[in-house]
């Protein structure tokens, strides 16, 4: 079972001791290896200790926790908890710009950091096998979630599911369901999807989840745009499911991805 290596970096000594010492690490896979009690302190064990969480305060001496972040952003992969007395607006723009995974509010409830450390560990995990995805002779540039003849040829399907695949080419930027064509086809919503299922290998749901995530990866390639907007473009009106299914598909966070085509141009 692997253990995920924590840092607390936290300028009220109360705070730190309370939560690296009444919290139940271990039932959420963690060990906190180390605290630090202001951001230049957390900045330098960052380096040293290559946690895989940091749980940090915004306001602190010395160095801010919002500085810190920017510091080691590049230098190092970790995922981000903040947690702040303050709920203010700047401070949650900043942080989500810096792929921060959570932001909480003091007193910090522990259910909530228990839900928060759950959503950390995969965000790290994700971004550790990204850069192991870069590093490897596998080409990030080659990444599909689509064969390549579902997206540029027809494959070679019965009229019914060819009807279906064209109709998913040309609205899938808006609300869609198979629902919508057992009119149309004069066919139950059981027979079609069977018959997608039968002839693709996927349920129609998943193939619309997967045409999707192609196109957006398709943007992204770019190296243009927001992320948030791209969701938009390829049918999402909701921007965290639009992260968790491109994670689930693309094996890598929408941001990362984006992140390399923007460095690589």
């Amino acid at each position: 079972m692997k253990m995920y290596k924590v840092l607390i970096v936290e300028d009220e000594e109360m705070i730190r001791k309370g939560l690296r010492y009444t919290f139940d690490w271990l039932k959420s896979d963690c060990i906190v290896i180390d605290e630090a009690a202001n951001g230049r302190e957390g900045l330098a064990k960052i380096k040293e200790l290559e946690p895989d969480i940091v749980i940090l305060d915004i306001t602190m001496p010395i160095m801010d926790g919002i500085t810190m972040l920017e510091k080691s952003a590049n230098d190092s992969i970790y995922s981000a908890i903040i947690i702040s007395g303050y709920d203010e607006f700047e401070f949650a723009k900043k942080a989500i710009k810096l792929g921060v995974s959570e932001y909480l509010l003091k007193p910090v409830d522990q259910s909530q950091l228990f839900e928060a450390l759950e959503r950390a560990k995969e965000q790290v995990s994700l971004r550790k096998q990204y850069e192991m995805l870069k590093e490897s002779s596998v080409d990030i540039e080659d990444i599909e979630v689509l064969p390549i003849d579902f997206v540029q040829n027809k494959p070679k399907v019965s009229k019914h599911v060819s009807y279906l695949l064209q109709y998913v080419e040309e609205n899938y930027s808006k609300k869609i369901s198979i629902q919508d064509l057992v009119e149309p086809l004069g066919m139950s919503d059981t027979y079609l999807n069977q018959k997608f299922k039968e002839e693709t290998s996927y349920t129609f749901n998943e193939f619309v989840n997967r045409y999707r995530i192609q196109k957006a990866i398709n943007y992204m390639k770019t190296g243009e745009g927001k992320i948030y907007t791209i969701a938009s473009d390829v049918g999402f009106s909701n921007y965290r499911y639009f992260i968790s299914v491109f994670k689930k598909y693309a094996k890598c966070l929408p941001g990362d991805f984006l992140e390399y085509f923007r460095n690589k141009g």
